[in-house]
């Protein structure tokens, strides 16, 4: 069924919000409540996209809590021989890396600077950050407890942060509100893919670009009667 131009601009406004320089990393975070919960967090702070590490023969998986918010954050899939490499991609495109370590170099999270490309890496409840892993962030942060328990649930800790990055980048007037948190081209490869994701996995398949869309969001373009457009 063709989209309907509501429909459009509801995704058009979410993804004008997206922030293409913020991020998480999640190391053997495996459990399908949690990584459930912190997918639904980055999507209410207007994350792009988040990473899973895992360890080989471990595939992660979603329930319910995540409310469909796997759909519009794109959870990228890494084997633990690859965390390394991941970390340096990302400081390689300007990322500084926030740990949460408990550590003597650790600071409290409230007194860094989140305003920048930056990726907060958590590990599993249990174990914490790998001695690797750790090595690799450019600063250990802790959110301080008062009570007898010494650290927060994991995605309790993530959208602690990420609401903390979304307030800076607020009071310092830099959240994108027309797009420009993305560069243009990936902006409007993912908008056709959030409007057309029948038509866009089509197009993926036979090695062609997408079509292009008018102002209301319909597909300029005339394509095979059997290709199901919905949304």
């Amino acid at each position: 069924m063709p989209l309907l131009p509501r429909r459009f601009e509801r995704l058009k406004a979410v993804l004008n919000r997206r922030m293409g320089d913020l991020t998480v990393v999640l190391e053997q975070v495996d459990k399908p409540h949690n990584l459930s919960a912190i997918l639904r967090s980055c999507d209410a702070v207007g994350v792009l996209e988040a990473h899973v590490v895992s360890l080989a023969g471990r595939t992660p998986t979603l329930n319910g809590t995540a409310k469909g918010s796997e759909k519009w954050v794109p959870l990228h899939r890494h084997c633990d021989a690859d965390c390394g490499t991941l970390l340096g991609a990302l400081k390689a495109k300007g990322f500084r890396l926030y740990g949460t370590h408990l550590s003597a170099e650790a600071v409290d999270y409230r007194s860094c600077d989140f305003t920048g490309p930056c990726a907060f890496v958590l590990g599993a409840e249990k174990w914490g950050l790998s001695a690797a892993a750790a090595a690799l962030v450019d600063q250990p942060i802790v959110i301080p407890m008062q009570g007898m328990v010494q650290s927060l649930n994991v995605s309790v800790a993530c959208a602690t942060l990420l609401f903390e990055a979304l307030r800076q980048r607020q009071a310092a007037g830099l959240l994108p509100s027309h797009g420009e948190g993305l560069p243009a081209e990936r902006y409007d490869h993912l908008l056709f893919e959030w409007a057309y994701p029948e038509v866009a996995a089509w197009c993926q398949r036979e090695g062609r670009p997408y079509p292009a869309l008018d102002g209301e969001g319909a597909i300029s373009e005339n394509l095979p009667r059997s290709l199901k457009m919905r949304y």
